[in-house]
């Protein structure tokens, strides 16, 4: 039996499928040359442009105008960078600024704030994280009621955190982050968790369990983690809509997305695909900007429902719709960067697409 993808004009998965492998061919054309190069790329770019992702996006995009002040178009903070990372938590703060978000703060720890605030100023940064290297045994409580302190005085202005980017897997800062996610919660900001995020969410489901408002982003690697920690079997491809679905469910209606070839998206009610062919080239980083992304489009559906009147996407669940809207976007977005650098496409190639690709799909004006 096939299962509908849920889109306005009814199609099947089964459809879905033969558009993507068309959408390989193009692409297929695209890098091997010749005269047909620029007709193959617009034929791509031409391709499911009606799609729904794209028509959320349309309406939970928040109109520009000389009424709004600072702040309504969203606050976005990422929690993570350490040491070894300082990249990922950037990637994905700048990429929500460079969606729309009109103000982007990063948490992280005291060695690596320096680093992050060297990328942009564009950025509010808070050396605010320990590790456990730096830290005594008997200081830790205290250190660790200091950092939950630090962050609360914070936490009632976001419209959405990411947890993840850049974290590392010190356990004393984990732990931490543990805290900084129950307090989130309890205040009902909405969480995107990505990167090691996960791995902690894997060792405590019951940090999300239940909470609606969290989103889980893993990739194939994560998802298996999730898969057998949770459903405690092995990831089954050929079921994959169904097995998304009931994970979702028995994590408590959280909404997952998994990432793939195609995009699956289950709040454990329905499953939502994204098959928009995006680039060949897996540059890393290409996680931390749909994360960034996500928490923006989330922020920005909540607004659109909380004031929505009757349309195709009002009963739709807000974090559906956000992660719908980040993952188009993103493929959108690298489609366009493969174009221009090919083999030697990176991920600040992506970001700076960024506008260029939510310009063609929603025009400010």
């Amino acid at each position: 039996m096939l299962l509908t993808c849920g889109c306005a004009k009814g199609c099947m998965l089964a459809s879905s499928s033969s558009v993507l492998r068309r959408q390989h061919f193009l692409v297929r054309s695209l890098c091997l040359g010749g005269g047909g190069n620029r007709k193959g790329l617009n034929d791509i770019r031409s391709m499911a442009c009606d799609s729904e992702a794209e028509n959320v996006l349309r309406a939970i995009a928040p109109p520009l105008d000389q009424s709004k002040y600072k702040g309504q178009a969203g606050k976005v903070a990422i929690v993570g960078g350490c040491r070894e990372y300082t990249g990922a938590p950037y990637f994905a703060a700048i990429s929500a600024l460079k969606i729309g978000a009109d103000l982007s703060h990063v948490f992280c720890t005291k060695d690596a704030a320096p680093v992050i605030k060297s990328y942009s100023p564009e950025l509010i940064v808070h050396p605010v994280l320990e590790e456990s290297y730096n830290i005594k045994d008997e200081e830790k409580e205290r250190i660790s009621g200091k950092v939950l302190a630090e962050i609360d005085k914070w936490l009632e202005r976001f419209d959405c955190l990411v947890v993840g980017p850049g974290l590392g897997r010190d356990p004393f800062l984990l732990g931490c982050v543990g805290q900084i996610m129950s307090h989130a919660r309890q205040r009902n900001v909405p969480i995107v968790v990505d990167g090691d995020g996960l791995f902690l969410i894997t060792d405590n489901p019951d940090l999300v369990s239940g909470y609606q408002l969290a989103v889980l982003t893993p990739n194939i690697n994560e998802y298996k983690r999730l898969v057998k920690k949770v459903l405690n079997c092995e990831v089954n491809d050929q079921d994959a809509h169904q097995e998304l679905q009931l994970l979702a469910k028995q994590i408590g209606g959280v909404t997952i997305m998994r990432k793939g070839k195609s995009d699956l998206i289950s709040d454990g009610d329905i499953v939502k695909s994204v098959s928009q062919y995006g680039s060949p080239r897996r540059c890393g980083g290409q996680g931390d900007i749909l994360s960034g992304s996500v928490a923006v489009f989330v922020s920005w559906a909540h607004q659109h429902s909380s004031g929505a009147g009757v349309d195709s996407t009002s009963q739709m669940n807000p974090t559906v719709m956000g992660c719908m809207a980040g993952s188009i976007l993103l493929r959108k977005a690298a489609l366009l960067a493969f174009a221009s650098k090919r083999r030697s496409t990176l991920t600040s190639d992506i970001i700076e697409l960024l506008g260029r690709s939510l310009e063609e799909i929603s025009p400010a004006c």
